[in-house]
């Protein structure tokens, strides 16, 4: 039923919720008026944070359900799961500095890459058997 895949992708939605937040915050504290993305360096960092992982969220998400439906499902749960665990740690070390986001983009992208690798595996061996 794929229920794992089903909280990975809210929780994913919610980490999104969390950093839209953050941004929204930044913007009042250094007096960022919408639509400007830049002004002062420690928003433009949360604004980043939020920016990139909403781009990694549009990877992530796919390859999570095809990897899970067409792969092995607790593998794929397990990658999910690390996913969300390097995309908050990215999220929350950007916003601190800039250089304590590379530690939760490796676990990130290595998850993905893997659930990538997964999904195109599976998927190409049910076409074939």
């Amino acid at each position: 039923m794929h229920l794992h895949a089903a909280l990975i992708t809210t929780l994913a939605v919610l980490l999104n919720i969390l950093a839209i937040y953050f941004v929204g915050r930044a913007r009042g504290k250094y007096q960022i008026k919408a639509p400007a993305t830049a002004g002062h360096p420690d928003f433009e960092r949360v604004f980043r944070a939020h920016q990139n992982t909403l781009e990694q969220t549009v990877l992530f998400l796919p390859v999570l359900w095809l990897a899970s439906s067409y792969a092995n499902e607790t593998t794929a749960m397990g990658l999910g799961y690390a996913w969300l665990v390097g995309r908050t740690w990215y999220l929350f070390g950007y916003m601190q500095e800039a250089g304590k986001r590379s530690m939760g983009f490796l676990i990130g992208a290595l998850a993905a890459v893997g659930l990538l690798g997964m999904a195109m595996v599976g998927i190409v061996m049910r076409m074939l058997g």
